[in-house]
Order: C-alpha cells, then sequence, then structure tokens
C-alpha cells in the first residue's frame, strides 16, 4: 500500500468512527425523549452514567418550576418518571450540534416538549405547556454507546401552562401523604 492509499484509508476509518459517534450519541438523544414520553425507565437508565447530573434549574427559574438538580442515575430516573410519566407529553429533538474530543462529546440542541394532563390529549381547552427548551450536555462513551454525564436545560421560550407540571407533583405528594395517614 502507498503513502497516499494508506493515508486515504486512515481518514475513511476516522470518518466512519466520527458517523458511527454522531449516530450513537444522537442515538442516546432519542432514548432520553424516548423514556420521557413512554415513562421508559429502562430507556432512560440506557442513556445515563451513574453519576449523571441533571440542571433543570435555568430552566425551572424561567418557568417558575421548583425544580433543582438531581444527581445520580436512579434519583434522575424516580423523579421524572413519577413527574412526567403521567403526562400526554412528546419531546422533539432538533439543531443537534455535536463536537466529540476522543472519549467525551458536547451535544447542544433544543427540544420541544409538549405536555398535557393525563388523557387529555390535545383536546380543545384542555391544559398544556409547549415549552422550547435548550440542552447543553456532555457525554462520555461507554464501549459503542455514550452515556450522558451532565445534563442542563434552559428554557428559550414557553407557552401554555408550565404549572401543570408543578400541579401534576403537588397532587402525587398530596396523594401519598393520604396514603401514608391510612
Amino acid at each position: 500500500m502507498t503513502m497516499p492509499q494508506a493515508k486515504l484509508l486512515n481518514m475513511s476509518n476516522e470518518l466512519a468512527q466520527l458517523a458511527a459517534d454522531r449516530y450513537e450519541i444522537t442515538d442516546a438523544l432519542h432514548r432520553f425523549a424516548f423514556g420521557l414520553d413512554h415513562g421508559d425507565a429502562d430507556s432512560l437508565a440506557s442513556v445515563l452514567t451513574d453519576d449523571c447530573i441533571l440542571d433543570f434549574c435555568p430552566a425551572g427559574k424561567k418557568l417558575g418550576l421548583d425544580f433543582g438538580k438531581v444527581s445520580g442515575r436512579q434519583a434522575i430516573i424516580e423523579t421524572l418518571i413519577p413527574l412526567l410519566g403521567p403526562l400526554d407529553t412528546s419531546h422533539t429533538m432538533s439543531n443537534v450540534q455535536i463536537e466529540i474530543s476522543e472519549d467525551l462529546a458536547t451535544v447542544y440542541c433544543y427540544v420541544l416538549a409538549q405536555h398535557f394532563m393525563p388523557r387529555q390529549g390535545p383536546q380543545p381547552g384542555s391544559e398544556n405547556a409547549l415549552l422550547m427548551n435548550r440542552y447543553d450536555c456532555e457525554l462520555i462513551r461507554d464501549g459503542q454507546k455514550w452515556r450522558f454525564r451532565r445534563m442542563t436545560i434552559d428554557n428559550a421560550w414557553a407557552q401554555g401552562n408550565p404549572e401543570i407540571l408543578n400541579a401534576l407533583a403537588s397532587q402525587r405528594v398530596l396523594a401519598a401523604k393520604s396514603k401514608s395517614k391510612k
């Protein structure tokens, strides 16, 4: 093999690895969204490191929601599934920007999150919140897959009533308290 052929082969391998990495990172975003939309703890777990940090503080502050940082895969799942799982919700990713440096990646994207109260869907007059959030994430390579190590979520704009997220959380706390008194 000549030197130019070796360079072309090496360049081809690097491009193939970059394409595979970008696919796996985008797949991690999609599995995260699927987990939220379907209340699927396994999908969420598959994309989070054990020590992942989810920081919704920037968005929460703008939206008037009491939601701080959550640390650890299990804590994130135990927080998000009960909060969003019952809602009729959908998350759509766009404008994904990926920067990769060896086994670390940074992802910036927009996520359009539509939330309706349970079993109300898009019925006329139903309570809902449409949120355009900015995700700023760090991922690490775990074999051939990528997992989130940090997710920071900020809000770009909102329509509707984001308070439905707090309202549902409050209902669950009150229901749990009343069950524990019995």
